[in-house]
């Protein structure tokens, strides 16, 4: 099954044949990267909005590429130099954006729900770019292809998520993904961190307090920053201690299976949640996940924006 909606907003929404059509198609994308010319006119004439009411450098950046190689009109909306500073609400902001006849919306934001809320009242359609402790959906669908790549099919692969998973969009994004896909997953961390009532979010999905056993036979460890901005801080003594208990070091990644590889969505906070040895050597994975960020943008606003996935059979035109 093709992508046929108007908006994206979480991978809880989509179906299995929805992820794995619209990988799919990133994986065509994925292709152009390769040749002289990185762009293609398949957006030309459309204008997307990104609409970015939280900090972002990768998220942010990885869109703009992704419309430009699509040909796209970009308008870049920082909510700093808004009207948001005189009072103005975000159905306002955004109404006035959408009667200048834009065709998509891509929007960050601090609050959970705020891009459903745009969906609903807005005729374009709608990209959550993340929002609040929600989702990420983009953030997950690249994980989940940068899996693939490595380990085909990901039934019965076990994936490990390890650190800040209460504040954590993107371990959300995963966990619905993966769980849809057939993998199992372990939710990692301190329990101030990692609260057992985590485990309800599917029949695959447990939560394990203790490093070694969490990591013991996973085929994937993906490892994610403390989010210091929402309070993790103040849910671990330090970040010495952290990094003690589940810091990701080069001891740690030695007792793992010779296959498994290391994941992380950045921005890191090195010789903390993962060491510096760990993050640059052989086993990480985390420039593929960049990339691949860019392809998965590619293929998303492709296909919300009506593109024909069977013109696209041979590769990218």
């Amino acid at each position: 099954m093709i992508l046929q909606r108007k908006d994206v907003l979480g991978l809880e929404d989509l179906s299995a044949e929805e992820i794995l059509g619209t990988l799919d198609i990133a994986g065509r994308f994925r292709a152009v990267f390769d040749r002289p010319v990185r762009s293609v006119p398949i957006m030309r004439g459309r204008t997307v909005v990104n609409f970015f009411h939280e900090p972002s450098t990768r998220t942010r950046i990885s869109f703009e590429l992704a419309e430009k190689r699509l040909s796209a009109d970009i308008v870049n909306f920082s909510t700093v130099d808004s009207s948001f500073k005189k009072g103005e609400t975000l159905r306002d902001t955004a109404e006035n954006l959408a009667a200048m006849k834009i065709d998509m919306l891509v929007i960050r934001h601090s609050s959970s729900g705020a891009a459903r809320y745009l969906a609903e009242v807005l005729k374009c359609s709608v990209i959550n770019a993340g929002d609040g402790a929600h989702e990420h959906p983009t953030q997950g669908l690249l994980d989940i292809m940068t899996m693939r790549q490595r380990l085909g099919d990901l039934r019965g692969r076990k994936v490990t998520i390890i650190g800040d998973i209460a504040h954590s969009r993107v371990a959300r994004s995963n966990i619905w993904g993966l769980t849809k896909l057939g993998a199992e997953v372990t939710l990692c961390g301190p329990p101030t961190m990692v609260p057992g009532a985590l485990a309800k979010l599917g029949e695959h999905v447990k939560v394990e307090h203790d490093l070694k056993r969490a990591v013991a036979d996973a085929d994937v460890l993906n490892v994610l920053r403390i989010q210091l901005e929402r309070g993790a801080g103040k849910a671990f003594p330090g970040n010495r201690e952290y990094h003690r208990m589940y810091g990701i070091t080069g001891d740690v990644v030695r007792g793992l299976k010779p296959e498994a590889f290391i994941m992380h969505p950045g921005p890191m906070n090195r010789d903390v949640e993962i060491a510096s040895e760990v993050a640059d050597g052989p086993r990480q994975v985390i420039l593929d996940q960049v990339a691949n960020g860019v392809a998965v943008r590619m293929a998303l606003i492709y296909l919300l924006s009506g593109g024909d996935p069977g013109a696209l059979a041979g590769g990218a035109q």
